[in-house]
């Protein structure tokens, strides 16, 4: 059975959950999202609670009043942190947690101990422990199909992702071979033009012994360079 919770310290709101028991935590453990965080209090035993991030939210960055939801919580949930003051509660990502063979039935150690952070808990806090508790809910969730759905959403929005950009990528490449194709001919064109000037003026030059100006003092008398239009 897992219990879950609902703060809405944030906008939108957060979804907390943890198992009732020890051997609930295992498949916690085992099933969890990149998108948890997981609290404890530290050195003492406590539920495991979980914290699922929102898209784009980072555990770095948990907003303070969140923070203290999820720290009541814990301590509210440990049978001797609940009637200590001045405790720590402990929280790193799901993904640093350790948890190996040997390792008792709800125990867990971490990959990278640098990459947890504390929270201070002066003492308990009933306002928050009991707006919490008013949306506590229980259910039986298969937690390993729930992680497997996850994933294939994940990987189709990945795909989505990456066929927009693609796309988008193929409609910039399109546009910059056509513009380029665009300069090649022009150049083409000009160079083209340029030659049967060229060309035009060494004609002209043969037939006349200048540019193609027939009103010049040597011109052929006989001859008239629009008798020629149809060579150029």
């Amino acid at each position: 059975m897992v219990l879950y919770f609902t703060s809405n310290v944030v906008d939108p709101p957060a979804m907390v959950y943890m198992g009732k028991d020890k051997f609930e935590n295992e498949d916690l453990i085992k099933y969890g999202w990149p998108e948890d965080v997981w609290f404890h209090v530290d050195k003492l035993s406590s539920a495991h609670v979980y914290l699922r991030l929102s898209h784009g939210q980072s555990w770095e960055t948990i907003p303070q009043e969140l923070l203290d939801d999820m720290a009541q919580l814990v301590k509210a949930n440990s049978i001797e942190g609940n009637k200590k003051n001045d405790i720590t509660v402990i929280y790193t990502p799901w993904a640093n947690l350790l948890k190996r063979g040997d390792m008792a039935t709800g125990q867990v150690s971490f990959h990278n101990p640098r990459q947890v952070k504390r929270v201070h808990v002066k003492q308990r806090e009933n306002a928050i422990v009991n707006r919490l508790n008013k949306t506590k809910r229980e259910e039986h969730p298969d937690l390993r199909q729930q992680r497997a759905d996850r994933d294939k959403d994940e990987k189709r929005e990945l795909k989505r992702v990456y066929e927009k950009k693609r796309a988008e990528e193929l409609k910039i490449i399109k546009e910059r071979k056509s513009e380029k194709e665009a300069r090649s001919y022009d150049a083409v064109f000009k160079k083209a033009e340029m030659s049967g000037k060229k060309k035009k003026s060494a004609v002209a030059e043969d037939l006349f012994g200048d540019d193609g100006d027939d009103d010049s003092d040597d011109a052929v008398p006989t001859r008239h360079a629009d008798d020629f239009a149809d060579f150029f």
